[in-house]
């Protein structure tokens, strides 16, 4: 009973983590769950032996007198060693399960392109369709239609993140991965997607007065779906560009315009 507790099936058994759905999020899962059983056991321990000494080495009459110890050196030696023992299994474990979510394969199935800007999210899908308009595909999401992400599943993800502004974090629950959106810097990461579903989306960074925004959907899907999605994407070109756009049209008026109105009311209520 108490081993079926720990399935990764129930979201108690998850120790309170979303349904998986990649390769690398089951590591990270698994190194959550380690560490709280870990950390669980080791609770037990320490409160059953504070309370066991309590109970074991009490007074038993007003005219005893305990034993008076001024130290124990097996006892002072174990707890001293024990500790940094924990520390650096609990370190090889986690350096471990961090190379095998930052593993990057050479050749991807798919690349996207993600823009985190003020106050939404860009998805592109570089050399993925041919056009007379370009080979790029790309959703810009806005505050009253968030971005959608399809991806297929079985298949191994690279997302490459930009950001034209501030500091955003891209991450899905679903996948146990988040990255920081820096602008100037080129990070990026790969997941492998293993079902199909639609999870939810959000940027893990307060970035600025939309930060409650940055929303978005992902779908993960079969492959004759995902293709059929970039085909309709397609056939709008206002969604296609040679290039992957790294600065959605969301991100220059209006959010922008809305807190400069709210700045000059303020100003003439002072």
């Amino acid at each position: 009973m108490g081993l079926a507790g720990c399935s990764k099936e129930t979201e108690a058994g998850r120790l309170g983590m979303p349904e998986i759905v990649t390769t690398q999020g089951q590591d990270i899962l698994s190194l959550w769950q380690g560490a709280w059983i870990a950390a669980l056991a080791t609770g037990f321990v320490v409160w059953a032996l504070i309370i066991g000494v309590a109970v074991y080495f009490r007074r038993r009459n007003e005219d005893e007198i305990p034993v008076q110890t001024r130290y124990n050196l097996p006892v002072e030696i174990f707890y001293t060693i024990f500790p940094i023992i924990m520390v650096i299994v609990f370190f090889s474990h986690t350096v471990r399960v961090q190379n095998t979510a930052l593993e990057m394969v050479e050749d991807p199935d798919v690349n996207i392109v993600v823009v985190g800007q003020k106050w939404q999210w860009t998805f592109n899908y570089p050399e993925s369709v041919d056009t007379p308009e370009g080979s790029n595909v790309f959703f810009n999401g806005t505050g009253d239609n968030i971005a959608e992400l399809y991806l297929p599943v079985d298949s191994t993800i690279e997302f490459r993140l930009f950001s034209p502004d501030v500091v955003h974090n891209f991450g899905v629950p679903a996948f146990a991965m988040r990255m920081d959106v820096v602008p100037g810097a080129d990070n990026a990461f790969q997941v492998h997607t293993t079902e199909e579903g639609t999870y939810a989306g959000k940027c893990y960074e307060l970035c600025g007065t939309y930060h409650s925004r940055m929303l978005f959907e992902v779908h993960v899907v079969s492959q004759d779906e995902y293709q059929a999605y970039l085909e309709r994407l397609a056939q709008d070109p206002d969604n296609v560009s040679e290039e992957p756009v790294q600065g959605g049209t969301y991100a220059e008026a209006p959010a922008l315009e809305e807190i400069e109105e709210s700045d000059e009311d303020e100003g003439e209520h002072e």
